[in-house]
């Protein structure tokens, strides 16, 4: 994809992605259920956070694909660097885990993700940009371009943080409010969450490996070191 249109495309993402993060965490106060918007408010919510970080990564791409325009190749090559570890470490497995894990769930029984109750406040176009559309613009960037990836076990160790402070949130939060932030894992005796949060992790780290598949398969090898 040719540099211009490469700009236009991430500067589309960039403020569509802003649009979706403000559109859910401006939902109305007083038509928020009692029950799903309490302590750490739309922010304990992986989905939400998710639409936070592929923000700053078309941001990220976006002053990429500009510095390359103008020619500042210096500060392009740090502001590229920067892309494709976000990319590939965080913003393709964490937007395909929300996705498929989402409508999985949501399928089987959406209480346990999505109360019913969320029909009323939150419209249904804005349920699929957040949970649907989500997928295909991970997929779609794989497509547009190639991503280095860093060496597989930094990239894992990296993506496996991560996800330790998002499951230290979950469980700060149940510890403060003794609500869990979604019902199904209510259903869980402390050790099942515990092999339930590490199948999840070996999940994701499958979408991790997947990315760097397609990439790969695409563009051909491209990985750079720390």
């Amino acid at each position: 994809m040719e540099i211009s249109t490469l700009t236009t495309y991430h500067c589309l993402a960039f403020v569509w992605y802003i649009f979706i993060t403000y559109s859910i965490t401006h939902v109305r106060t007083e038509e928020r259920p009692s029950e799903v918007f309490l302590y750490g408010g739309q922010w304990k919510y992986l989905t939400v956070l998710n639409l936070v970080l592929q923000a700053v990564f078309y941001g990220v791409s976006f002053l990429a694909d500009v510095l390359r325009l103008i020619k500042k190749l210096r500060c392009a090559k740090c502001v590229i660097s920067s892309r494709d570890l976000l990319f590939s470490v965080l913003a393709f497995p964490v937007s395909t885990f929300v996705s498929i894990s989402f409508w999985t769930l949501y399928t089987y029984n959406r209480e346990l993700v999505y109360p019913k109750s969320l029909d009323g406040v939150i419209p249904l176009w804005l349920n699929h940009a957040m949970h649907t559309a989500v997928l295909p613009f991970a997929v779609l960037e794989i497509l547009a371009m190639p991503h280095r990836y860093p060496a597989k076990k930094k990239g894992v160790i990296l993506l496996g943080f991560v996800a330790f402070l998002y499951i230290s949130w979950v469980l700060w939060i149940y510890s403060v409010t003794g609500e869990w932030v979604y019902p199904l894992f209510a259903l869980f005796s402390p050790a099942g969450l515990a092999a339930f949060f590490a199948g999840s992790l070996a999940v994701i780290i499958s979408f991790y490996n997947f990315g760097e598949f397609l990439n790969r398969m695409i563009w051909g090898q491209s990985k750079f070191c720390f």
